[in-house]
């Protein structure tokens, strides 16, 4: 006897009670659905393993009994090398990958890297507002300093709201931003969370006076025990570390591409994940917003943006009322020049929001966007889709058709193509979608390739690959720990500095006194440049380049060795 499970959206049951029971449970409740669950863990014995990866040039392969289908969509890089191509700047606001790394560097961008111990970016940075300030005039000037102050109060509270996993109270809200206020006319420089604690802590008249404490003191520490204890939270490095308690130490570059770098932190530290995406996009925007402010007023050249924010659904599930505040950071009073593309996999992901309102506000982002691009969908993503999507039956199957897996082909006795490998549909409002299918070119496969880390030739060693134009790769070079050319430069976010207990002395033996070589001169043109008092490297004067006489050494042509 066999007991068969399974999950659709399809009328199966011919009885009506049947029927009906399926349908609420079903697509009455497509979080349940919609969603693959772990079943079962068990303790196994170790055993030796080995990383691979599979031959297809976009590393797409399916998993398990149910050949679930696994893939990374490269349509958001095809979009952003293009648009670059235009003279419009990406800006990739948090890669978790990292999937858009390689694709920066290769235009000559600027990556900045965050995590534990990898950087740190200061909420309270108010960037280049505060220079933008000096040199904008009236009502400009006063809506950049406003702006600059809403994001810095609305990416606190948002810290907060990560950290206990619900908003704070109007109350709190309202300590924050007087305290603000009180920081930026005390503090010289840029403060940081530190000093947005210390305002709280020392309870000036103002701040006294917006927390109601009624002229009680200890009243005034009842209503700010649970925001101060946040604060230590946020400042002594509790759940979210200390990434946000310092200064900024790579400042954001408006003039190139830009790719914030957070791959470093594990996918099990959720919270720590969505903070620093909310802080890269709040960072980001608020940069944006300066540009966009000088160039209205003629001071700097008009700029264009295509800002990424990738993994959307992170962010929203942190917790209570992060919908608003992904929505106060992420808008802009001039949209004009800047394209935005917010990713997520599924509408599921926006829908299983514990709130009902913040569900309802996580469907606006889909209404509201110009132009949705999708990829295959299972059947049980249709209803949802469809309520804030217009699609005919014809795209919905479309759709559905693209998600299936590969078939066999009998004449060669090998997979065919999967059927949605590259295609997508590009919607914009009632119109009829467009399918699109996106082929790579030879240098898009190496800037793709988000499985380097997992190349490794037939001994487990790494290899260098190079990619054709028919997509087929060859090994152009082997990595080994006896050649350490072949081996990746040392990374020096990870460098330790030398320790100068254990550094030996330098051996007199082996110091070489006089200019380098001609060779060297040729090899290192600048060298020439640097030491200017030898041009051409003709041949040193000895008594300007060798060291003094050593008495003990010398030699009396008359008497022999003293």
């Amino acid at each position: 006897m066999w007991t068969v499970g399974f999950t659709s959206s399809d009328v199966v049951f011919g009885l009506e009670r049947k029927r009906r029971a399926h349908a609420e449970r079903t697509v009455g409740q497509p979080a349940r659905t919609a969603r693959r669950y772990v079943v079962g863990a068990r303790i196994v014995p170790s055993r030796p393993v080995r990383c691979i990866q599979v031959a297809n040039p976009d590393g797409l392969y399916l998993a398990g009994r149910s050949f679930i289908t696994t893939h990374n969509s490269t349509i958001t890089r095809r979009m952003a090398l293009g648009l670059a191509g235009y003279g419009v700047q990406p800006l990739v606001l948090g890669d978790l990958k990292p999937d858009y790394k390689d694709l920066i560097e290769s235009l000559g961008g600027q990556v900045i890297q965050l995590g534990r111990g990898r950087g740190h970016l200061n909420v309270l940075d108010p960037g280049e507002s505060r220079e933008a300030a000096r040199r904008l005039t009236g009502s400009a000037r006063q809506a950049i300093q406003a702006d600059a102050h809403g994001r810095r109060q609305t990416m606190v509270s948002a810290l907060i709201s990560i950290m206990r996993s619900a908003p704070p109270t109007d109350r709190e809200e309202t300590i924050i931003d007087e305290s603000l206020k009180v920081l930026d006319e005390r503090h010289h420089g840029t403060p940081v969370l530190r000093d947005l604690l210390a305002v709280v802590q020392e309870a000036p008249e103002r701040v006294r006076n917006v927390a109601l404490d009624r002229g009680s003191m200890d009243r005034y520490r009842e209503i700010t025990e649970g925001l101060e204890a946040s604060l230590i939270g946020l400042v002594g490095g509790g759940r979210l570390g200390e990434i946000f308690s310092e200064q900024t130490d790579n400042p954001m570059q408006m003039d190139r591409p830009v790719v914030f770098d957070v791959s470093n932190i594990d996918d099990s530290e959720t919270s720590l994940q969505a903070a620093v995406l909310l802080a890269c996009w709040s960072y980001g925007f608020g940069a944006v917003a300066v540009a966009q402010a000088l160039a209205d007023a003629g001071l700097e050249p008009r700029r264009h943006y295509y800002v990424i924010l990738d993994e959307l659904w992170r962010v929203l599930r942190a917790g209570r009322g992060m919908v608003d505040r992904v929505d106060a950071l992420t808008r802009l009073n001039r949209q004009r020049g800047v394209g935005m593309a917010m990713i997520s996999h599924t509408m599921s992901d926006l829908q299983a929001l514990a709130n009902e309102e913040d569900r309802m506000k996580a469907r606006g982002f889909v209404e509201r966007s110009g132009m949705a691009i999708l990829g295959g969908l299972p059947r049980a993503e249709m209803q949802q889709l469809t309520s804030v999507i217009p699609m005919s039956q014809e795209e919905q199957d479309m759709l559905i058709g693209w998600q299936d897996p590969p078939a066999w082909d009998p004449q060669t006795g090998e997979e065919a193509a999967p059927p949605g490998r590259g295609n997508f549909l590009i919607k914009v409002g009632g119109r009829p979608g467009i399918p699109v299918h996106v082929d790579l070119t030879s240098v898009e496969r190496e800037i793709n390739d988000t499985n380097k880390l997992w190349k490794t030739g037939a001994e487990g060693q790494p290899v260098k690959v190079v990619v054709a134009e028919d997509g087929t790769e060859e090994v152009v070079a082997a990595a080994s720990l006896d050649d350490p050319t072949m081996m990746p430069p040392p990374d020096p976010a990870t460098m330790l500095p030398p320790d100068p207990a254990t550094m030996l002395p330098p051996d007199p033996t082996s110091v070489v006194y006089g200019a380098p070589p001609a060779r060297y001169a040729e090899q290192q043109p600048q060298y020439a440049e640097q030491q200017p008092q030898y041009p051409g490297y003709p041949p040193p004067d000895p008594s300007a380049t060798m060291p003094p006489p050593d008495p003990r050494t010398q030699v009396d042509p008359r008497k022999g060795a003293v």
